[in-house]
């Protein structure tokens, strides 16, 4: 599929582990997309899809406001992408998000993956804490992930871990200083973003066993 353009507005969406149906859904202008990065500009106040779960009814997307301004680093062929991020009026720093995720697959609207449910958050003096370990582990636990799959992850966290300790990579210090070009507004979904065909990953069945997954 083609490549997209600096400033097309383009939909990144979550594919579920459950049933392989469109999820999580994410409105971003294209910073960079070529051979080593895809980059994507996610502006604060953007709405996109989230999960909601009525009082006594089954969970569904709905709109939601995206809480703080960021540009999301995504590596082909990588197993997790890094997410920079700034808050107020004077764009101030506030952290690198790591995010463990299945490798991007290219659609005709934008980009599919799922999140992995482990996360890497690492503050701007580059002290560095997991999130949400604990669900991962219960997730491989429960054989939702099976054992080949979490040791998979694990080692993508290492490889990203050594990539901190050498201050490379992502962290080498130059995104923190990025700017969006002037004139960019803020993206809207595009046409089509729940309609288009999920674009499936071809380990799925290695990684996960579906029945298990929660819904």
């Amino acid at each position: 599929m083609r490549r997209f353009e600096p400033g097309e507005t383009v939909a990144l969406r979550y594919i579920t582990r459950a049933d392989s149906t469109v999820g999580m859904t994410w409105p971003a202008r294209v910073v960079r997309d070529d051979d080593e990065l895809v980059a994507l500009w996610i502006p604060e106040g953007a709405e996109y899809r989230a999960w909601h779960r009525p009082p006594g009814e089954p969970r569904r997307l709905g709109p939601a406001r995206w809480r703080r301004e960021t540009l999301r680093l995504m590596f082909p062929g990588r197993a997790h992408s890094t997410w920079c991020s700034w808050e107020g009026p004077d764009r101030a720093f506030r952290m690198y998000y790591v995010n463990f995720e299945e490798p991007f697959r290219r659609t005709p609207i934008g980009f599919d993956t799922n999140d992995h449910a482990l996360d890497i958050v690492v503050w701007p003096d580059f002290r560095w804490e997991w999130k949400d370990l604990d669900e991962f582990e219960a997730l491989a636990a429960q054989g939702v992930f099976t054992e080949p799959f979490a040791a998979a992850v694990r080692a993508e966290a290492a490889a990203v871990l050594a990539e901190l300790e050498r201050r490379s990579g992502v962290f080498a210090g130059e995104w923190p200083r990025w700017r969006p070009p002037a004139g960019w507004s803020v993206p809207g979904l595009p046409a089509g973003w729940s309609e288009v065909p999920p674009e499936p990953w071809e380990l799925r069945t290695w990684a996960y066993r579906p029945h298990l997954a929660p819904r």
